[in-house]
């Protein structure tokens, strides 16, 4: 025995639910072999019963045949009756009370051939019987007779006469199914006693089985087989002690090599262990059932990993069960191995714990902590000044940047972090190790000259402080010097060995490569923030409809592809862009200056925000079908496009996928306006919507991306709300305090994402600074609007722009009133420059060319374009605004542009 159960998956359990006729368990099988034989016996025994039954009943039947037909044949007056003239009638009544009296079932006399004279069936008279010779002959018989009138066991005695010769015949019989009759009516007595004998024979086996079972747990035959195997292999092939010590503390089972390892006596079996001559404290581990895993006890000269469990809970009966294993060679390198050990796990920690950010310094600092105290008291780790700041190292690594500094102690005698430290001298450990491209050991510091040679100084401070065993081992990646990584012992009495180069070598390579993946992802970083920035406006250009203040801030970890932009639109109007590209890095910032650069160009065509987003749609899906193949695309940025209105304060918006924009009304109140939801671009398919809204004069909206609302800390709608409170109940803010205050309140301790933040305070154009006038559809209507707008400028005091306002509006009028369709209005505006506006119902747009020489006509727009600082035409539902924006700065045109070739 192992002193083990059978492990469950090898031995299905069997609870009180089986029963005890279940045949893969030895008690099962004894069981049902007890069953079978006892049926066998009994049905044998019944079966010779019935037969011994019916063997009597029939020898009975003969019996009585042959009492009835010998007293027949010998009853006097039976001779007389046979030799008379009519036997028939004097033998016949006779025949018939004889065999109704005797109980056979029939009586017969014949004469000596068988010639049948009375006989119990009448109907047989006269005919022979079969088989009578004997008789005939002198001798009684009996037999079982098969045949004609039917089966019967029947007695043929012959009458004799005085003379002693046979003068006829006597036959009695009892029919055979007579005789089975009377064994059937014996069966049930039969079956009943096989019945109550199987049923006492199946209790007791029954009895048994269940003892069985008990003692051999329910096992099968194969388990215990199995069971008798393993317990001869336990006892004589496993290479490990095994010992059982029941609860008695007694031994009850010792292998052949735990006999060897406590050099027991051949009678050990049974003793107590106190009497085994074994250590105390071996004596108590296994008297004392606790479970110890190997825990190393002496054993003579003899080391013994001991491990104990208690055998209880696992089915047996209270005790121990023990193994032994012989630790007495390991232990002379158990010292070698704990080292190895240590030194592995530092690696596996390093593993861990370096790399866990991509900053270059802060890697430094984890490569300095990895190995203090466990390695070293001091690490110190300096680093190329390219390779702080992400670019890539280049000429001889002579001159360094301390990075980072660890210790047990916050006193050392070293150079704090950020010094310069250099290596100019040959012979310095550190300058070998930079050389020779792996660790250098300097044993002992306290005996070597050479490391003082950099710094005397320094040295001299650090042998007064203790240090006394240094290993320097350079950071390289993909063969560049990175840096180097010095340790230090001080506290530590120990020295550094040669065992201890190869440590450093894979400490500083796996530390190198973090580094190395830092620094090119500082530059990467570094260029994708940059080129963000430089896509992003830097200067918000002058407009007069909104006072306008923005936030951007890059993530932490990698730049990503938030925008924002405000775009100065004709007619005094204002268009705000907020956007977001999904992803990070160079590609997102690239994706940023497209999208930026396309909203506008599509601006200058004065699109509506819905048309303008379908258009960038359709962009962003065409350079995602050209570029989709290389892993390129931009499909999944958003943009919130906004057209404000300072004359009517409306304002119009469309959103591809983006946020809503909170509107903070002049009375502190907050809501994010219901712009129609869109998906954001790229997707293509969906038509785009604009929402329009009226805005009073103070109004601020917020246009934001989702990186100040949303964190791995905060979900969306705890950050919408929180923007929400933030904004709510100051109307007295400006848009930069505004801006302060959110980011202030909102901005989470790590951006894992872009944030931009714009805020615009709506402003309204006074309405004496509007002027407006319809205009019939004829020529001579053009001097009475003409005279009209130079009295209002003389009334805004623009008189010096009176003669260049009265020949634009000449040519845009008579155009329109030429070309156009009705109606025809004509309006001006006064803001930072002066808007001319002419709009009529026609669609038709006009564009500049050059006029011939001898052409009459066709100068006219080149000469409003000369005039104007900007021109341009717009579309509206009802038709078309041309307009002209004229600089209120800049003083008149010059004469010679009245005589210059224009066209229409």
């Amino acid at each position: 025995m192992n002193g083990h159960r059978p492990a469950p998956s090898r031995r299905p359990l069997r609870g009180k639910r089986e029963s005890l006729l279940g045949a893969r368990s030895v008690a099962g099988q004894v069981l049902l072999l007890q069953v079978v034989v006892a049926v066998l016996l009994i049905a044998a025994a019944v079966t010779v019963l019935v037969l011994q039954a019916r063997h009597d009943s029939e020898q009975s039947a003969q019996n009585r045949s042959l009492a009835t037909a010998a007293a027949f044949a010998r009853a006097p007056g039976t001779v007389d009756a046979l030799r008379s003239s009519d036997p028939t009638a004097a033998l016949q009544p006779l025949v018939t009370g004889t065999a109704q009296a005797s109980g056979v079932d029939f009586l017969t006399v014949m004469d000596t051939d068988g010639t049948r004279h009375a006989d119990t069936d009448p109907a047989l008279i006269g005919e022979r019987s079969q088989d009578v010779e004997r008789a005939a002959a002198g001798e009684a018989f009996t037999e079982i007779y098969e045949g004609a009138p039917g089966a019967a066991a029947r007695a043929v005695v012959p009458v004799t006469g005085p003379e002693g010769t046979v003068v006829g015949l006597v036959q009695a019989g009892v029919g055979l199914e007579n005789v089975g009759n009377a064994v059937d009516r014996q069966l049930p007595m039969l079956l009943g006693s096989a019945a109550a004998a199987l049923a006492l024979a199946t209790a007791s086996a029954a009895l048994v089985s269940r003892r069985l079972r008990r003692q051999t747990r329910g096992i099968g035959p194969t388990e215990m087989t199995r069971m008798y195997e393993h317990h001869d292999a336990v006892l004589h092939a496993v290479r490990e002690g095994v010992l059982i010590v029941g609860g008695d503390g007694r031994l009850m089972l010792a292998n052949d090599e735990a006999r060897r390892l406590l050099e027991l006596p051949p009678d050990a079996d049974g003793c107590r262990v106190e009497e085994l001559g074994l250590d105390p404290a071996v004596v108590d581990l296994l008297r004392s059932e606790r479970a110890v895993t190997d825990e190393v006890h002496p054993a003579g000269d003899r080391l013994l990993a001991v491990s104990t469990r208690p055998t209880a809970p696992y089915g047996g009966n209270p005790g121990t069960v023990a193994t032994l294993r012989d630790t007495t060679e390991l232990q002379a390198l158990s010292g070698t191995a704990e080292s190895a050990r240590q030194r592995l796990k530092i690696l596996y920690d390093a593993g861990t714990r370096i790399g866990t950010t991509l900053d270059v310094v802060r890697t430094a600092e984890e490569l300095s902590r990895a190995a203090v105290p466990r390695f070293a008291d001091f690490v110190t780790v300096e680093l190329l000044n390219p390779v702080l700041h992400g670019d890539e190292p280049s000429g001889a690594p002579t001159e360094m940047r301390r990075a980072a500094l660890t210790g047990v102690s916050a006193d050392h005698p070293f150079q704090p972090v950020g010094d310069v430290i250099r290596f100019l001298a040959p012979a310095t450990p550190m300058a070998q190790a930079l050389a020779a491209g792996h660790a250098v050991l300097e044993a002992d510091l306290t005996v070597a000259e050479s490391w003082r040679a950099q710094d005397p100084e320094g040295a001299g401070n650090a042998l007064a402080y203790g240090v006394h065993s240094l290993v320097t081992a350079p950071l390289q990646a993909r063969g560049v010097v990175l840096g180097m990584v010095n340790f230090w012992r001080s506290q530590r009495e120990e020295r550094f060995g040669e065992e201890d180069l190869h440590f450093a070598d894979e400490l500083a390579a796996r530390a190198a490569v973090a580094i190395d993946n830092a620094r090119r992802f500082t530059r990467e970083h570094t260029m994708a923030e940059t080129l963000q920035r430089s896509l992003l406006p830097h200067v918000l250009p002058s407009q007069g409809a909104l006072d306008v203040a923005h936030r951007y801030l890059p993530a932490h970890a990698r730049v990503g592809g938030d925008w924002f932009d405000v775009i100065p639109l004709p007619g005094a109007r204002v268009a705000l862009v907020v956007g977001d590209v999904v992803g990070h890095g160079l590609h997102a910032a690239a994706t940023m200056g497209r999208l930026r650069t396309a909203v506008h160009n599509f601006s200058t065509l004065d699109l509506p925000p819905d048309e303008l987003l379908s258009r960038l749609d359709e962009l962003v899906g065409r350079i995602d079908l050209e570029e989709g193949e290389a892993g390129e695309g931009i499909t999944g940025a958003t943009c919130l496009y906004a057209i404000y209105d300072p004359v009517s304060g409306l304002c119009t918006l469309s959103t591809a996928g983006h946020l809503p924009p909170a509107l903070v009304r002049p009375d502190g109140s907050v809501e994010f306006l219901q712009v129609p939801v869109s998906p954001p671009l790229g997707l293509g398919g969906f038509p785009f919507e604009s929402a329009e809204l009226r805005l009073p004069e103070g109004s601020r909206l917020v246009l934001y991306t989702d990186g100040l609302v949303e964190h791995r800390e905060r979900d969306l709608d705890a950050g919408l709300e929180m923007l929400r409170s933030v904004l709510a109940g100051r109307p007295d803010r400006t848009p930069e305090e505004t801006c302060e205050a959110v980011f202030d309140a909102m901005l989470p301790a790590s951006r894992r994402d872009d944030i931009a933040l714009m805020v615009a305070r709506t402003r309204l154009l006074e309405e004496d600074r509007i002027a407006s006038w319809d205009v019939p559809r004829d020529p001579a209507a053009v001097a009475p609007v003409r005279s009209a707008c130079s009295r209002q400028l003389d009334a805004w005091g623009l008189e010096e722009a009176g003669f260049t306002t009265e020949l634009v509006l000449s040519e845009l009028i008579t155009n329109a009133i030429r070309y156009g369709s009705e109606p025809i209005r004509v309006r001006l505006l006064y803001e930072r420059n002066l808007i001319c506006e002419v709009s009529d119902g026609s669609s038709t747009s006009p564009h500049l060319r050059r006029a011939g020489i001898t052409d009459e006509g066709g100068r006219g727009l080149f000469l409003v374009a000369q005039l104007a600082a900007r021109w341009g035409t717009r579309y509206t539902p009802t038709g078309k605004v041309i307009w002209t924006e004229q600089s209120l700065t800049d003083g008149q045109p010059p004469a010679e542009l009245l005589m210059a070739d224009a066209d229409w």
